[in-house]
């Protein structure tokens, strides 16, 4: 597995440059080897085997392979889809190929430039190199459609050194791993890069997807540009696969940057990806259209003042990042000031300035990711600056993206999802021809912005264990898709159908379930909720031909302006300790989850960290709710009087069922080692570690583990349970403890708890941390040995668990 992931890169790199190479060797014949459609699909394959690496990459550690891996998969998705369209006849005229290719060759040359740039400063040259010579080719291919002096050999030679470079980068992995690590070419020693990225990527959290998102800002913007300058003579079908391929990759940047923690720059890249599919839908509409669509003026207004917010909190966390969103205001203002969209000149000409923005923030954040010392922070002086108010503090720290219930491997996507809602609601505003709707833009507005976003808001958020928040969005995503769809997308018609009314009446069900549940949460989403059901109303009456007239304005507007709102309480409480923008209690107090003023921290098992900061909790006196290799329970260390009595009063201990004692190994006991029979020693040793616990005579060596006064609340007058589980993280954490008090974490009488979001509802407010392992091993709790009279050759059970009489 490792050695197939570590060939990952090399492997589709030089098998893409190969193909491009023959193509272009064999191109001066009149019938090439390789068809256009043929290398188009080929391509299409090479770049999703690229994107995989870049992602595989990413999970470990930041480096150039991810941009690079990501810059090159967007590129030679998009050149296959335009080598597929010439190769079906989509692209009839004599100039089209090249005035389709020509924006995105130009495109990658500089980003593919900065690159290798980077690579060289960071001493990276095999990366470097192949940046390098793919650059040199697509600025060949640029030269090529505008003189053919040069010809088409000088292209396939810069992808034959890619080729070269990928071979001997997958020759030096091979040799490591044949050798076992003995012989490594220079360049391809990925254990040294780990060991030197995880030194650098220590001195300060960057995402390593920004940039591979900025660089596919600057392919969009150079579609826009190439026209405005007169590169090329006109937009076309030709350059829709350039916009849809940067604006569905940047939708994938948006998740990972989710994964790297980065809220701001997520909700960035969503909304910059809107932008590109609007773009690609009004140069894709002419082609059974002759006239241009037109553009809602509302909308874009609405979008810009979005942008401004986002771009305001993201200067709080990166001066240089905040300042960059400016440019994309200035866009928004400049397509609601144009009643021809991206075919005037005034968005073109902010296209132009969005290019160079992007490529050198770009190139700023590729030198960031490598670099031990970072170039234009900008972060130490808001920080300095916030210091001296009061009111006003960051949100830092290990907590900063801390799940509702359990752990996850995302940030919160709420920002995102509510500022959907917000471009969704403002989109259906727009009045267009009910005989022509597609003639104004608005499926780009609410499908991708209120349906495809607003569903990955929606998957995000059950990531983290907010169901009711995820129901909702995945609810309003389909709806909107399936309105915008039918009522934007000539597919509702002049005809209205009792079918709809019917599809939305069961929309409206479901939506009042949620309204209901909002009563329990907070007013903030009882509003939200609640005017959403106003939107549906809407939807109805429309499909019923009974709209009042003005009414589906007025809904979207009350439900526009409550979705930004709660965007700027999810901005604003993501990026400053408390609340700015209150949400409100819940109008129906529940007595369990949530009823409690605090919440115990939840942290994830499968990190180190995690389980020294649980030890650190036990040691300081406070109780934990842990996995174990049977179900969860709470403990309380040993060493603290105090932790193993408010164990036994937030359990209310049944007196037929006491709390036992656990260790990591016998080696705990050996001072009292003489105080045990050597039968007893000896089965003991036969027995653990397991899921089985045996049941003791009490003596003197209780004492040993310094529970004093508390270990009456600890076994019985006459027994003591023990075990040591046979799991490596609870021995780990009875290792830096020392030996714990456990009981099952769950009020007494009630079924055991087989996941840490079920320790949370039934002990939330009353333990100080959840270790976080998911779901149980198993939903059977652990065998109880009776070993009281085992001298004498008798034992007995009081309760048969997982393990089975036959095996004790």
């Amino acid at each position: 597995g490792r050695f197939t992931s570590s060939l990952c890169f090399p492997s589709p790199c030089p098998t893409g440059s190969l193909l491009l190479a023959v193509h272009f060797y064999s191109s001066p014949r009149a019938n090439p080897l390789i068809p256009s459609t043929a290398l188009g699909v080929l391509l299409l394959l090479v770049s999703a085997l690229l994107a995989y690496a870049g992602i595989r990459r990413s999970l470990r550690n930041a480096s150039l392979l991810v941009p690079l891996c990501l810059t090159l998969s967007a590129f030679w998705s998009g050149y296959g889809v335009i080598l597929v369209l010439a190769g079906q006849g989509a692209l009839p005229q004599p100039g089209d190929a090249r005035d389709a290719l020509v924006p995105g060759l130009a495109t990658f040359t500089l980003a593919l430039l900065l690159v290798a740039l980077v690579g060289f400063l960071c001493r990276e040259p095999v990366l470097a190199l192949v940046a390098a010579a793919v650059s040199l080719a697509s600025a060949h291919e640029v030269a090529l459609h505008y003189s053919s002096s040069l010809g088409p050999s000088a292209v396939g030679c810069s992808h034959l050194i890619v080729c070269l470079a990928g071979g001997y980068f997958a020759l030096g992995r091979i040799l490591y791993f044949l050798t076992k690590g003995k012989i490594a070419l220079p360049g391809t020693d990925l254990a040294e890069k780990k060991t030197q990225e995880q030194g650098w990527g220590s001195a300060g959290s960057t995402n390593p997807f920004t940039a591979p998102g900025l660089l596919l800002n600057m392919l969009s913007a150079s579609v826009l540009g190439c026209r405005l300058l007169g590169v090329t003579h006109r937009l076309f079908l030709g350059h829709v696969p350039w916009l849809w391929a940067a604006g569905t990759y940047q939708i994938g940047i948006c998740v990972l940057s989710y994964r790297a923690m980065d809220v701001p720059m997520a909700t960035a890249f969503g909304f910059t990806s809107i932008l590109k599919f609007a773009a690609g839908y009004s140069l894709l509409y002419p082609a059974w259209q002759p006239e241009e669509p037109s553009f809602p003026t509302p909308f874009l207004v609405v979008f810009s003042i979005l942008f401004a917010v986002l771009a305001l909190f993201l200067s709080l966390q990166s001066p240089v990042d905040g300042l960059y969103l400016l440019v994309f205001v200035a866009y928004c203002i400049a397509l609601a000031c144009s009643p021809r969209g991206f075919f005037a000149g005034g968005p073109q000409g902010v296209a132009v300035a969005i290019f160079v923005a992007s490529a050198l923030v770009a190139l700023i954040h590729l030198y960031n990711v490598r670099a031990r010392a970072k170039v234009l922070p900008g972060k130490g002086a808001v920080k300095a600056l916030l210091a001296r108010s009061s009111l006003l503090k960051l949100r830092e720290g290990p907590d900063l993206h801390a799940p509702y219930l359990g752990y996850s491997k995302y940030a919160d996507a709420e920002v995102l999802a509510y500022a959907c809602s917000v471009l969704a609601s403002f989109a259906l505003t727009a009045t267009g021809d009910p005989q022509a709707p597609l003639d104004t833009v608005v499926i780009p507005w609410v499908v991708v912005a209120g349906g495809i976003l607003k569903l990955l808001g929606g998957s995000v958020a059950f990531a983290r264990g907010k169901t009711l928040e995820s129901s909702a969005f995945i609810l309003y995503s389909v709806m909107w898709i399936i309105w915008g769809l039918t009522r934007f997308g000539g597919l509702y018609g002049t005809a209205r159908s009792f079918h709809a009314a019917v599809g939305i009446v069961a929309f409206m069900l479901f939506n009042g379930f949620i309204v209901f549940c909002s009563l329990f949460l907070n007013m903030a989403w009882l509003f939200y909720s609640l005017t959403f059901m106003l939107i549906a109303v809407s939807f109805l009456l429309d499909a019923i031909r009974a709209l009042p007239a003005g009414y589906d304005i007025a809904a979207t507007l009350i439900f526009g302006l409550v979705s930004f709102y709660c965007f700027l309480a999810a901005l604003s409480s993501s990026t400053f300790q408390g609340l700015c923008f209150p949400l409100g209690r819940p109008v129906v107090q529940l007595s369990g989850v949530g009823a409690g003023t605090t919440k115990c921290l939840h942290l994830p098992a499968r990190k180190a960290s995690s389980v020294k900061r649980i030890a650190d909790i036990l040691r300081n006196g406070g109780t934990c709710g842990i996995p174990t290799d049977t179900v969860y329970v709470l403990v309380a260390a040993c060493s603290r009087p105090d932790a193993v009595e408010k164990a036994h009063r937030s359990k209310r201990q049944a007196q037929d069922r006491p709390m036992s004692l656990w260790i990591s190994s016998l080696k705990q006991l050996e001072p009292a080692k003489h105080l045990f029979t050597p039968l007893l020693w000896d089965f003991m040793e036969a027995a653990w570690p397991s899921p089985i616990s045996l049941v003791i005579p009490r003596g003197e060596w209780v004492d040993f583990l310094g529970m004093k006064d508390s270990a009456k609340y600890v076994g019985t007058p006459q027994s003591v349970a023990i075990r040591i589980p046979d799991c490596s993280v609870t021995t780990h954490l009875i290792d830096l403890v020392g030996p714990i008090v456990v009981t099952s974490a769950n009020p007494t009488g009630e079924a055991d708890t087989t996941h840490h979001n079920q320790v949370y509802a039934k002990l939330g407010d009353k333990v100080d941390a959840v270790l976080c392992g998911g779901p149980s091993p198993e939903n059977i709790a652990s065998t109880v040995v009776d070993c009281t009279k085992i001298d004498s050759g008798n034992i007995g059970f009081f309760r048969v668990g997982i393990i089975p009489k036959s095996q004790v």
